[in-house]
């Protein structure tokens, strides 16, 4: 066998800058280099004290068997009632999926609804992995640019102009990575219309839902059961590593997404279901709702930090915990300029190299999902470095 002889599919799969840097930072670490990371989307919070010891209970218990594909009953009834109590949505445990993180429940839809030569449509910049999802089932992602004056999100008008006979649906974020914006509600609305007038799909990504700072909690839920909605334990409920996320489908779907996930993933960890069912107590809801507090403390500290420096910001994020900044004033490769930071200041960003052609030169994502005093030092770093490549211009070519 000719081991070099890859489906060619991995040659369309760009590599993934976020962990590349995380990479070189680790060597610099590793060096005994001081590293500050504001690159990778990690919250520096860890699970909740009542999440870690249903975990521990359980595997005490021995409950570590396979799991049905569709994730325990009492996880998805209880997904079911936080619809209900957050949103006043009467979503049926029946249409939840527990899966394998976010990234499996989105692999899951497209494995669904896209088909060879399907072409999907989303937000220039948007998650890189999610253009990389709909290539895997040989769909194509269309990426249509947006700028500050959209907030970086879809709009009607937009959707309707890219359709085109091919068009199979539309794949959003929000709030988004790596803007931190939200689509608002009657844009929404409209959005899904233009879609359902063309019988297309719906598929709405809101594993940053829970972190929504300047508005009362909302879910495409609402606006049409048809849309199918992705979610995560990862953000808002602090469990990145316990890879576990959840799906949300019309009951036409159901049975399908069951056949696929039996087959593509058996089952998410049976020990993070069962710990994931103390994430909805009173106690471990209080507790998210005061690290939700604080990530909107480090935003409404870093936005103002950043444009001192020289940084553009021209839309404050109202969700996620992330900053997409123009960096074109101080230099005119993001890349570049992401390089140096780390190398020179001990800063992690990322350039917008990731997050797709119309902004991957002059912006980098800039990650608050650290402490605040980390903030500080990095601002107080880069300050220092800004002014030294003031004084000694940057050698072009």
């Amino acid at each position: 066998m000719d081991l070099n002889r890859l489906a060619a599919r991995v040659d369309n799969i760009a590599p993934f800058h976020v962990m590349e840097l995380s990479k070189m930072a680790a060597e610099l670490e590793h060096q005994g280099r001081d590293i500050i990371h504001m690159g990778i989307g990690q919250p520096d919070f860890t699970a909740a004290a009542p999440v870690i010891a249903a975990a521990t209970q359980a595997m005490a218990e021995g409950r570590m068997q396979y799991t049905s594909a569709t994730g325990l009953p009492a996880l998805r009834r209880a997904i079911s009632d936080h619809y209900a109590e957050v949103f006043g949505l009467d979503i049926a445990p029946a249409r939840i999926i527990v899966t394998a993180g976010a990234s499996a429940a989105l692999l899951l839809a497209c494995a669904a609804l896209v088909e060879k030569g399907a072409e999907v449509l989303m937000p220039d910049p948007s998650y890189p992995c999610n253009r990389h999802f709909v290539a895997a089932f040989e769909g194509v992602a269309t990426m249509i640019a947006t700028g500050p004056q959209d907030r970086f999100q879809l709009s009607e008008a937009m959707v309707r102009s890219h359709w085109r006979d091919a068009t199979r649906g539309v794949l959003l974020a929000s709030p988004s990575n790596p803007t931190g914006t939200s689509i608002a509600a009657d844009e929404l609305v409209r959005i899904n219309q233009a879609v359902r007038e063309q019988g297309g799909f719906t598929i709405v990504d809101e594993i940053y839902q829970g972190l929504s700072y300047d508005a009362a909690p909302f879910s495409a839920l609402s606006i049409d059961p048809e849309i199918v909605v992705i979610n995560s334990f990862s953000k808002y409920f602090n469990m990145t590593g316990w890879r576990l996320g959840w799906l949300v489908v019309p009951p036409a779907l159901v049975a399908p997404i069951e056949k696929l996930a039996q087959n593509l993933f058996i089952c998410a960890s049976s020990i993070a279901q069962h710990a994931a069912l103390a994430c909805f107590t009173p106690e471990s809801i209080a507790i998210y709702e005061s690290r939700k507090l604080e990530f909107k403390r480090r935003r409404d500290y870093l936005v103002p930090a950043l444009r001192e420096l020289g940084f553009i910001v021209p839309v404050v994020p109202d969700g996620a915990f992330y900053i997409y900044a123009d960096c074109s004033a101080l230099d005119d490769d993001a890349d570049r300029l992401t390089l140096a930071m780390l190398h020179e200041a001990g800063v992690v960003m990322v350039p917008g190299l990731d997050f797709g052609p119309s902004t991957a030169h002059r912006y980098v994502r800039v990650s608050y999902a650290t402490s605040m005093e980390k903030l500080q030092e990095a601002m107080a770093r880069l300050k220092v470095f800004f002014a030294q490549r003031r004084a000694v211009p940057p050698t072009v070519g």
